[in-house]
């Protein structure tokens, strides 16, 4: 059955044939972001949800949303959408970043002029019948110094513009690298530098704990006298009062302002100041934007219904439409080992560690490690998945490592799963073969070769003669047929394994009369999901 898409924002019929093209079943009804209740009501029948700005992906939405998959936003901003809600449902919140980069970075450069030359006010000045030349003194772009917060993908763009329009670029990015500026053309500084040295300073930074108000009155305080301050990111980045009365006071010359702490902004201390420029949140909104982000957004929700593949999800690690083939036998390998742990372990989980070795290093190891992570809690959690996982892992306080390193034994790559409760360490280790199928390869650190079943009798015991036949016996007994039987021994008389694959699931009064055996100190039923 083909996955259905429902698309609640406006769209163009060119995206909507992408999802068609693709095996897409997709249900057109842009008016619906608007209708809520109903929204509410039959989103329940889809596996996925593309949206622009008027859909409002609430937690009560999501809750409702039960066969849910994956919510797509055409443009980059997802302020209306709950992503934690989404993250604990599973489901996959992607967005588009770079369909609109060109354009909103030609917006800033649009603010920048028109507050330089003040030309909104100019333009209500002539077109009043006056004729003010000398009311409207502006400044030069060419030679000036350009502040640039945030030298991402957007402000990476602004960079190249400022730098073809003559000016002198100082940057502040902690993620910059000092390579990367000199390839960029840009002068790397702290904040602080940047704030007393430009002559403009335009933001393109995501809203975060860290670059909230990051331009409050503290900051503005130092900014050159003078300075004229552009906000085309996110409402919020700039404290709007403190501006203002930097404005009022004489400190800063002018401001362009594409968004507001509250949006639609009916209201904001900025409002109707000397050389403040304001519009409605116009940065992504030309045709070819529009249509770049609703092309983006269809095209990745398909490859992940059809294909598996992941791009620009907000709470998901990226797999690629080439590597999902790829990754989705070892996909299951991380599933199954963590499956395993997670059914024999006992007691809290205090920490997990990751072994990444040989081949399996160089692969997409947030997705692997999401994979494990969702196939360890989830008998605990049954609707567990790999978005999921990892922020139930986070909020149980489980500290989590992953190793990396090159080839150190026969196998090309394996994985290999620690975990720590209060009373033990318990490791587990597999490989994916030529066949594609996945292996389990040591277990306690004893060495075997198991495939894996749907259902398997894991048994933990001391070496001693007899064991195989009493557990053939007592199975047989039972009625249970053993279809792969694996031993392995840390040494003589020492710690022992069995690992049995077996057609059916087994009751526990089987598993009692084992460790019934004084020489069997755990019997367990796994069961995995095979295909």
């Amino acid at each position: 059955m083909a996955p259905r898409v429902l698309v609640s924002d406006e769209l163009s019929e060119t995206a909507v044939q992408i999802f068609r093209d693709r095996g897409v079943d997709v249900d057109f009804q842009p008016q619906l972001g608007k209708d809520k209740d109903k929204l509410a009501e039959i989103i329940g029948n889809y596996d996925g949800l593309a949206i622009r700005s008027a859909t409002k992906a609430t937690e009560k939405l999501i809750a409702a949303a039960t066969n849910l998959k994956v919510i797509g936003r055409a443009g980059i901003g997802v302020d209306n959408v709950d992503i934690p809600a989404a993250s604990r449902r599973g489901i996959i919140v992607m967005n588009t970043p770079f369909g609109n980069s060109i354009t909103t970075a030609e917006h800033a450069i649009a603010l920048m002029f028109a507050v330089a030359r003040q030309l909104p006010a100019a333009d209500a000045s002539t077109q009043a019948g006056k004729w003010e030349k000398s009311k409207f003194m502006g400044v030069e772009i060419t030679g000036k110094t350009l502040g640039v917060i945030g030298a991402g993908n957007i402000g990476g763009i602004v960079c190249k513009k400022a730098i073809g329009l003559g000016m002198h670029v100082l940057a502040y990015d902690p993620f910059l690298s000092n390579e990367r500026a000199q390839e960029m053309g840009v002068k790397k500084v702290e904040l602080d530098e940047l704030l007393a040295q430009a002559d403009f300073i335009t933001l393109h930074v995501p809203m975060t704990d860290k670059t909230r108000g990051i331009l409050g009155k503290e900051n503005l305080a130092k900014t050159k006298p003078g300075v004229r301050i552009i906000n085309c990111a996110r409402g919020g980045l700039v404290d709007e009062a403190a501006l203002a009365e930097a404005i009022k006071s004489g400190h800063v010359a002018g401001a362009g302002f594409d968004v507001f702490e509250v949006e639609p902004a009916k209201e904001s201390p900025l409002f109707g100041l000397p050389n403040v420029v304001c519009t409605p949140h116009l940065g992504a909104s030309t045709t070819e934007a529009q249509e770049n982000v609703a092309l983006q957004v269809a095209e990745q929700m398909s490859d992940y219904l059809v294909k598996g593949a992941v791009s620009n999800a907000i709470n998901m690690p990226s797999i690629t439409a080439e590597e999902a083939p790829i990754l989705k036998p070892f996909i299951k390998l991380a599933d199954v080992l963590g499956a395993f742990v997670g059914q024999v372990t006992e007691g809290p989980i205090k920490q997990i560690e990751i072994l990444y070795d040989g081949q399996t290093a160089t692969m997409n190891t947030k997705a692997l490690s999401s994979a494990l992570l969702a196939g360890l809690i989830r008998s605990q959690v049954s609707d567990v998945n790999m978005v999921s996982a990892p922020i139930m892992i986070k909020e149980k306080g489980i500290v989590l490592s992953e190793v990396k390193r090159d080839k150190t034994g026969v196998y090309d790559g394996y994985i290999k799963l620690t975990v720590t409760t209060e009373r033990q360490t318990r490791s587990i280790a597999g490989t994916v073969f030529s066949d594609g199928k996945p292996r389990f390869i040591q277990i306690k650190g004893i060495n075997l070769d198991a495939d894996v079943g749907q259902h398997m009798i894991y048994i933990s015991n001391t070496d001693v003669p007899g064991m195989i036949g009493f557990m053939g016996t007592t199975l047989g007994n039972a009625g249970v047929n053993i279809a792969n039987f694996q031993l392995g021994r840390e040494k003589e008389a020492g710690d022992a394994i069995a690992l049995l694959y077996v057609d059916g699931p087994v009751e526990q009064a089987v598993l009692d009369q084992l460790t019934a055996n004084p020489a069997i100190k755990q019997a367990k039923l796994l069961t995995f999901a095979v295909e």
